[in-house]
Parts: C-alpha cells; sequence; structure tokens
C-alpha cells in the first residue's frame, strides 16, 4: 500500500499552469529570434530572454524556489514573465495570441492565487 500523503496533489489549473510556463519562454525566445536581426543580437536574445526568464521563475516562483516569497512577491514575477510574453507576441504582430495567452494566464493566476491565500 503506498503513502499518499507524500505525493504532491496536482490538478489541472496546475497541468495548465506549467504549460503557461513553457509557452511563456518559448514566445520569449521565439521573439528574440524574430524580432531582432540575424545573426547579432538576434540570436543572443534569442538565446538570453528565455534563458533569463526560466532563471528568475526558478529563483522566485518554482515549488522548489531559492528564494521564499509571500503570495504578491510570487504574482508580481509570475505577472512580470507572462506580460513580457504577452507583449511579445504584440510585438510580433499576433494580437489575438497576446490576449488569448494574456486571458488565459490571468484567470489560472488568479485561481492558483486564491488557492494559495486560503
Amino acid at each position: 500500500m503506498t503513502d499518499t500523503r507524500a505525493l504532491p496533489k496536482i490538478g489541472p489549473n496546475d497541468m495548465l499552469r506549467f504549460v503557461l510556463e513553457l509557452f511563456a519562454f518559448i514566445s520569449l525566445g521565439i521573439w528574440g529570434f524574430l524580432a531582432w536581426p540575424l545573426p547579432w543580437p538576434g540570436v543572443l536574445v534569442g538565446l538570453a530572454a528565455p534563458a533569463f526568464a526560466i532563471l528568475v521563475w526558478a529563483l522566485f516562483r518554482s515549488p522548489k524556489a531559492v528564494f521564499r516569497l509571500d503570495p504578491f512577491g510570487k504574482a508580481f514575477i509570475e505577472i512580470a514573465i507572462f506580460g513580457a510574453a504577452a507583449i511579445a507576441w504584440w510585438d510580433l504582430g499576433f494580437p489575438i495570441i497576446t490576449v488569448i495567452f494574456a486571458v488565459v494566464a490571468t484567470v489560472s493566476g488568479v485561481i492558483s492565487g486564491r488557492t494559495e491565500l486560503r
């Protein structure tokens, strides 16, 4: 018999948030490569933008973050990264992707934040 208390509870919103994180990081990479002239600075920005976002997420927002923040600090980091990804799509000329991503990320963030504040 397995002990279910040791397993973290992962719900549908947690899975959606993981997909949103990946989409944000990939979006920043796409923006870096397409919005800047190649080979330089396009390659540099295309690699550095998602790397920086992943580093900030790992340090402050991930479940095993190095620096623990209160829910409002976590929300600030999340808004900054997801907002940057939405602005990147807007800058690339895809307003529909921008709006869909922003709405889904906002709703998911509100649900997650309300759960975390309980």
